[in-house]
C-alpha cells in the first residue's frame, strides 16, 4: 500500500488541511516553500497516465483543482503554483496521483 493510502487510511498521521468523500489534501513532509500543499484523490490512482474516463477519473482531477483553488482562498495566497508530475522522469516520487498547491505567498 502506498504511502498516500495509508495516509488517507489514518494509518500514517499529517496535517490534514482539507478532507471529503473523494479528496484529501495535507501538508507536504519536506515543503519546497512556504505553502506547500499535496492535494490526493482518495481513489490510488498510480499517474495522470493512467486516468479512465470512463470511470469518471477527468472530473476527479477537476474536482482536485477546484480544492486547491478552494485552499487557496482560504489561505489568502496571492499567487501560487499548480503541479502534477508525471511518471518516475518527471519527478514523480510517490505513484498515487497528487496536486502540489506551492506558494511563497
Amino acid at each position: 500500500m502506498c504511502i498516500f493510502c495509508q495516509i488517507i487510511n489514518k494509518e500514517i498521521d499529517s496535517e490534514v488541511i482539507y478532507e471529503d468523500d473523494e479528496i484529501i489534501a495535507f501538508n507536504d513532509i519536506a515543503p519546497k516553500a512556504k505553502t506547500h500543499v499535496l492535494i490526493v484523490p482518495r481513489k490510488h490512482i498510480e499517474t495522470i497516465k493512467d486516468l479512465k474516463t470512463e470511470e469518471g477519473d477527468n472530473a476527479l482531477v477537476g474536482k482536485m483543482v477546484a480544492v486547491a483553488q478552494k485552499i487557496g482562498k482560504e489561505k489568502n495566497l496571492e499567487g501560487y503554483q499548480l503541479t502534477f508530475n508525471v511518471g518516475k522522469s518527471a519527478g514523480q516520487i510517490v505513484f498515487h496521483i497528487h496536486l502540489h498547491l506551492i506558494s511563497n505567498g
